[in-house]
């Protein structure tokens, strides 16, 4: 096996043989995230398990690791040929993946070009209702606190994120809106909303870190407007596996 980063070549001057890897350094809610021999590369492995309502619903999607994985690859490779970096390097079996290492900005970035979930419970709007301009809302990564959400000064009072990283969060997201919602449209998928987080690279540099698949976006059928997102497994609308799967279908074919 070797990785060579394909679109950043300054980052390493040849292919190297992908790392060793070592013990766990870190088990989250969907992932768990290795060592490796080289200080600037990890391993993720995506499991099966699924959370829900700040995991106090608990459960599992079988095969759901491979479809995240597969799935976020796909979006990851054709992000970074669109030029947005994200911490990707390589797909490396079913569920693992070469990823940089970043150190995580402790903030989730919230798109929402449509309405639903706790944004149309909020607000009181109809789930579904097109977003003008995109809102894109702040939250700090905290599951004991239940993840509330951030304005601006609350996000640099609390020493989260600088003004200026705010503003490269806000043009990368909507970047990545951009790149998403024209590959889903591709596929027959409309992109509702989805959460990014990012990560710094030693270089301070901020790039995309995390997953994007049908566990972090609401994707609903185009013609019909099934839901084929986590949103099956919340609401116990039965059929998840098959709705991860046929988005996986869908993207990996697309």
């Amino acid at each position: 096996n070797y990785y060579k980063p394909p679109f950043y070549p300054t980052c390493y001057s040849q292919a190297v043989k992908v790392p060793e890897k070592r013990e766990q350094r870190y088990e989250g809610k969907a992932k768990r995230v290795y060592a490796t021999g080289d200080s600037d590369l990890y391993i993720v492995e995506y499991k099966d398990d699924a959370t829900a309502f700040n995991a106090q619903k608990r459960g599992q999607i079988t095969g759901k690791g491979v479809v995240n994985n597969a799935v976020s690859a796909k979006l990851f490779e054709m992000l970074e040929q669109g030029g947005v970096r994200t911490h990707f390097a390589q797909k490396l079996g079913e569920r693992e993946q070469l990823v940089r290492a970043v150190t995580i900005i402790p903030l989730e970035v919230v798109v929402r070009p449509y309405a639903a979930g706790s944004f149309a419970a909020r607000y009181g709007t109809d789930e579904g209702v097109k977003l003008t301009p995109t809102v894109l809302e702040w939250c700090l990564k905290s599951d004991a606190l239940g993840d509330p959400p951030l304005g601006d000064d609350t996000a640099q009072a609390l020493g989260l994120a600088s003004g200026r990283d705010l503003a490269e969060l806000r043009r990368l997201a909507l970047e990545i809106e951009g790149v998403l919602t024209g590959f889903f449209r591709t596929v027959n998928l409309k992109l509702i909303d989805f959460k990014l987080e990012f990560g710094r690279l030693n270089t301070g540099e901020i790039i995309l870190a995390d997953e994007i698949s049908p566990d972090t976006c609401r994707l609903w059928d185009t013609d019909s407007g099934e839901r084929l997102d986590k949103d099956r497994f919340r609401r116990d609308l039965g059929g998840v596996e098959e709705a991860y799967r046929e988005v996986a279908r869908r993207v990996l074919e697309g």
